[in-house]
């Protein structure tokens, strides 16, 4: 069973994937705030992390960013979630350390295919 964060400043979208996810067997933990990610990461020791570009304050690049600073958390899959789909909004989320860009809506078979790598 995976470990699973998911951190968007939506509050039902981020419970309603939070909820697809643990119908698909995961554990999961739901957060609305970049802070709040870094604070809860370190407990949770999530593997995967679904995680908001466009929030407020600090926006999913930079806590990505700073995942990644961490070397105990390297290894986390990092999921970027966005309405953002264009070819340059890719290259930024891969620059900032996303394993994987996903534009919203979400496709069901994309989560899938996330817990199952």
């Amino acid at each position: 069973m995976r470990r699973v964060l998911v951190v968007d400043d939506h509050q039902d979208g981020a419970d309603s994937l939070g909820l697809m996810l643990e119908l698909l067997g995961a554990t999961t933990r739901v957060v609305y705030d970049g802070q709040s990610a870094l604070q809860i990461i370190d407990e949770f020791l999530p593997e995967v992390v679904f995680l908001d570009i466009g929030m407020p304050l600090m926006d999913g690049y930079d806590v990505a960013r700073a995942i990644r600073q961490r070397p105990e958390h390297r290894g986390i899959h990092l999921v970027a979630l966005t309405g953002w789909g264009r070819d340059d909004d890719r290259r930024r989320s891969l620059e900032a350390g996303f394993d994987r860009h996903l534009v919203k809506p979400l496709d069901p078979a994309a989560l899938k295919d996330v817990l199952g790598e």
